[in-house]
């Protein structure tokens, strides 16, 4: 065999297990425990759920254990090794409240053992933490704060939402507040944002994730000084900061400069130029990418609809990078989103940084635009189950001939397909998701502003319908699909109902959606709902035949996760492979 060739082989080998090296520590950057979930059914059943975690060898088995109390030896409820699932129904716990255990075993070894979690005293389908007062949520943040490997909650609140478009802001009542809470309700500590940040997500984005790597996620958010307002109420002026709050205390560790409102022409002598400007320098947002494939970064942005400012922080919190969308890059300005993405696009293990309809490169430069501008929709992931790489799919906001929905390839920008009608506002977050076993792949759902028109598209760009998703009385621009029952396919939520496609209800869920993860229990996902002082986190009971890995141990998912505390509420998307029906 020739020296080159032996060489070429020696290099793509190296560089294979480089990558293998690159995706085992990114998959670790996170420990979780089972995330045992325990719920009581009206009919005196009791449901028991559990995560398949990365790092669990393919032959292991489970048993499931019940004790009177939390020290009690336990009875094993199973009469065989639990192979095909992560779940398990007691049908003999009566009305007395018990604790269950799970016990993984491999080769008649027990491994790990899960901690007790008790029967509930109801027969809720959802965990219900309560809040410190009586105010509804904005968003929720999910991370471990302690280090327990037990997700943790950050609600973010109250939930004004105030916008800053022309005719939408108003002035703020109350400051913005974090509040930190245990797995199991426990209150932990609250971070007052002050008058220096107004309230609403745009203002105020938030992070929570363990970037320097000792178990314990930070929380990042957006900061000022003092009282800044002027007398319309709006923060025109004044020191802006990166706070980086320690998350078992919530105790300020750092503060660092945010990028400025310079080049967005705040002057009050052009009062329409004055509202545009404010309205474009108070969109903030942040995200978590894997810069070099191996640690967690964060990216601090600032700007949507005209200038657009990038700025990527390592591990220690030192500045990488700065990007923005002027000199060469002018031709990026307002390709911004209402949220961020962050993955591998080209395939060499580094994240690159979807803001809109453009991607900035793990280097910070930028690799593709396609020139749509603005979109509302914006997800990434297997989209189309035979085709290389990851695709995004969009909903374009300003008036366009063609292709105000569309498909691309992640790697070039390239338009797969789409429309080719003119709309006018392509609006909300729309929806991906294979909720259609009928057609392969993710379905790819969107709709006008004006509710006149809806589209629901193959993988590949087949009309498959022009109807709403939900009932038809409503309209829905941002149905939310999710793993919810057995088996690949996603059901779909929409006004608080549970659907299976096309409208078959299987569930309702209380109070406006705030999170979706899969943050307990099997691989199925949790919607965390709010209402007047308390969170709700709605788990399925549907036994399932099928175990997969906890989803947030998927890169993609768990950044997107991760991004869920601001902007537009986002379903998060896999980076692997889409779930598959086994062989």
């Amino acid at each position: 065999m020739p020296s080159s060739r032996l060489v070429r082989l020696f290099k793509n080998l190296v560089a294979g297990l480089l990558l293998l090296q690159i995706n085992a520590k990114a998959l670790a950057a996170e420990r979780l425990d089972r995330g045992v979930v325990v719920i009581s059914k009206t009919n005196g059943e009791v449901y028991i759920g559990w995560r398949l975690l990365a790092s669990d060898p393919s032959e292991v088995t489970f048993d499931i254990y019940r004790s009177p109390n939390a020290t009690a030896p336990g009875q094993k409820l199973n009469d065989s090794p639990i192979t095909n699932s992560c779940n398990f129904m007691d049908n003999s716990a009566g009305t007395r409240s018990w604790w269950y255990t799970v016990q993984a075993v491999l080769d008649k070894t027990n491994l790990q053992t899960s901690i007790a979690i008790q029967t509930p005293e109801t027969t809720n389908a959802f965990v219900r933490i309560k809040l410190q007062s009586n105010y509804r949520a904005d968003r929720v943040a999910l991370a471990d704060l302690d280090g327990d490997g037990q997700l943790d909650y950050l609600v973010i609140g109250p939930a004004s939402s105030i916008d800053p478009y022309e005719g939408q802001w108003k002035k703020s009542t109350a400051t913005y507040k974090i509040e930190a809470y245990r797995h199991d309700g426990a209150f932990m500590w609250r971070y007052d944002m002050g008058w220096a940040i107004e309230s609403g997500v745009w203002y105020s984005p938030v992070v929570a994730y363990d970037i320097d790597g000792d178990g314990k996620a930070e929380v990042f958010c957006k900061g000022g000084d003092g009282d800044p307002r002027n007398a319309d109420g709006r923060v025109l002026s004044g020191p802006e900061y990166l706070i980086v709050l320690d998350g078992l205390t919530g105790k300020v560790k750092k503060r660092l400069p945010w990028p400025s409102r310079d080049g967005f022409g705040m002057s009050w002598d052009d009062p329409t130029g004055f509202r545009r400007s404010y309205n474009d320098s108070s969109r903030n947002l942040m995200g978590i990418a894997y810069l070099d494939g191996i640690h967690p970064h964060l990216i601090v942005e600032r700007g949507t609809y005209s200038l657009i400012k990038l700025q990527a922080f390592t591990p220690s919190l030192e500045r990488k990078w700065y990007w923005e969308s002027s000199g060469k890059d002018t031709f990026y300005c307002g390709a911004g989103m209402h949220g961020m993405h962050c993955v591998d696009v080209v395939g060499d293990g580094r994240d690159a940084v979807i803001i809109g309809s453009a991607v900035i490169g793990a280097d910070g430069r930028a690799l593709w635009n396609t020139g749509l501008g603005h979109c509302d929709v914006c997800y990434v992931g297997h989209i189309v189950p035979d085709r290389r790489g990851l695709q995004i799919f969009y909903g374009i906001e300003p008036g366009r001939e063609k292709n105000k929905v569309c498909l691309v390839d992640a790697r070039t920008g390239k338009i797969l397909w789409g429309i080719s009608e003119y709309a006018t506002h392509v609006h909300d977050q729309g929806m991906v998701g294979d909720i259609d076993p009928a057609h392969p792949g993710l379905e790819c759902y969107g709709g006008e502003h004006d509710h006149s028109k809806y589209w629901l598209f193959s993988a590949k760009g087949e009309l498959i319908s022009n109807e709403a998703l939900g009932e038809l009385s409503y309209g829905d621009l941002s149905p939310q699909a999710i793993y919810w029952v057995d088996g690949p396919t996603k059901a779909y939520v929409s006004h608080r109902k549970i659907y299976l496609y096309p409208r078959r209800q299987i569930g309702a869920i209380q109070g406006d959606i705030v999170g979706i993860a899969d943050c307990m229990g099997d691989f199925r996902e949790e919607l965390i709902t709010t209402l007047a002082g308390e969170i709700r986190i709605y788990t399925t009971t549907i036994p399932a035949t099928t175990r997969r890995v906890c989803l947030m141990q998927d890169r993609l998912y768990r950044t997107d996760v991760a991004a869920q505390a601001m902007g537009y509420l986002y379903a998060p998307q896999l980076g692997g492979k889409p779930l598959q029906d086994p062989p």
